[in-house]
């Protein structure tokens, strides 16, 4: 079911400051979709004990740095806030306290606006670019934090340090996911959870397919201009394959339409979020990039002359076990219902599956 969001007072400004002739950047939301995470396989155990250098971690830091420095850099967060939003929610729903918290790859502090005393006592921020990091300094927040230049992907912490990890917005420019989550794993404590957010699946689809085809037609060939994403899935076994359990992955699709391709891309590098693929080319061409705003608007425009931008944002949460407290899983077999009792077993509970147009599941009470 797509859904239009009701723009949050913090949204407003970088709405009505960033329209162009007529046209605001509007964000929709599509239905959240879940995904199990099953045990990882050979080859994805394999794979992650390895990893490729996909991504120009340097240039990315540049890119973030500059972008710190623009004028316009409060003006495009309205995405990064959403994201952060959304996964603060996910933080409520665990109903515990956290009272040292680290924030990895925080930026200039998206999530901490949505944290309070009540959560936790301290939030401990680090990101690797100190421009982005140090841009909101003078912001007094509720919870007491503390700013750190470092490597994400190489972060360093004593064991058992934090009772909480989050991270909203970074990992999808991490090249070693799975050492990167090893790390979070040794500074958790026990029995402490690690709360992400990542773009992943088919993000911006549509302006990876139009500069393909433009860079085709116009250069005779085609390079990377938007980064490979991870799937939803593979995410569930690094996770797992890092020693976390109780793992819960899903998946939000959000769209932000915008006049033009150029409006777009303008934004991203504002976001700092442009490409930073390691085998990039320094350049596109301007004719390709003009016939890539005519494909983009031909394949996906809207009707009211905008172009839509998806972003799939992969929400995951994992758990360091309790070597004191170790969680039993049953073996396989040992079930005493199965899916398919699931009408009957329903019925007797008072309760009945319903669909709607968009065939979406929901278990409702029977009316009397």
């Amino acid at each position: 079911m797509k859904l239009v969001l009701r723009v949050s007072t913090h949204l407003k400004p970088v709405l009505q400051s960033s329209a162009k002739n007529g046209f605001p950047r509007v964000i929709r939301c599509l239905a959240t979709h879940s995904a199990a995470t099953p045990s990882p396989s050979p080859a994805q155990t394999q794979s992650s004990n390895q990893h490729q250098y996909v991504f120009d971690r340097d240039v990315k830091r540049k890119q973030r740095n500059r972008a710190a420095l623009k004028p316009e850099s409060r003006q495009v967060d309205y995405l990064k806030d959403e994201v952060a939003k959304r996964l603060a929610e996910r933080i409520l729903d665990i109903k515990r306290r956290f009272p040292t918290v680290l924030d990895l790859g925080s930026g200039p502090g998206y999530l901490i606006r949505y944290l309070d005393k009540e959560m936790t006592d301290r939030v401990v921020q680090i990101d690797s670019a100190e421009n982005m990091l140090l841009r909101d300094k003078d912001v007094e927040y509720e919870v007491p934090t503390e700013r750190l230049v470092m490597d994400e992907e190489h972060m360093t912490f004593p064991e058992n340090t934090f009772d909480c990890v989050l991270s909203s917005f970074s990992l999808h420019w991490i090249n070693n996911l799975p050492g990167v989550f090893k790390r979070v794993r040794q500074a958790l404590k026990p029995d402490c959870p690690f709360i992400g957010a990542m773009l992943g699946g088919q993000t911006l689809f549509e302006l990876r397919t139009a500069l393909q085809l433009a860079e085709s037609e116009k250069e005779g060939g085609i390079s990377p201009h938007v980064s490979p994403m991870t799937d939803v899935r593979d995410v569930g076994g690094l996770l797992s394959g890092a020693g976390f359990t109780l793992l819960t992955v899903d998946m939000d699709e959000i769209q932000v339409g915008y006049p033009s391709i150029y409006e777009l891309m303008r934004d991203l590098r504002s976001m700092g979020e442009s490409n930073a693929v390691a085998s990039r080319k320094p350049y596109l061409r301007r004719e390709t990039i003009q016939r890539a705003s005519e494909i983009y608007k031909e394949m996906y425009g809207n009707p009211d002359g905008t172009i839509p931008a998806t972003f799939n944002v992969l929400y995951l949460i994992g758990w360091k076990p309790d070597p004191k407290n170790p969680i039993k899983v049953k073996e396989r077999g040992s079930a005493e219902s199965s899916f398919k009792d699931l009408d009957t077993l329903l019925d007797k509970a008072g309760a009945k599956i319903e669909h709607d147009s968009k065939d979406s599941v929901f278990i409702k009470p029977k009316k009397e």
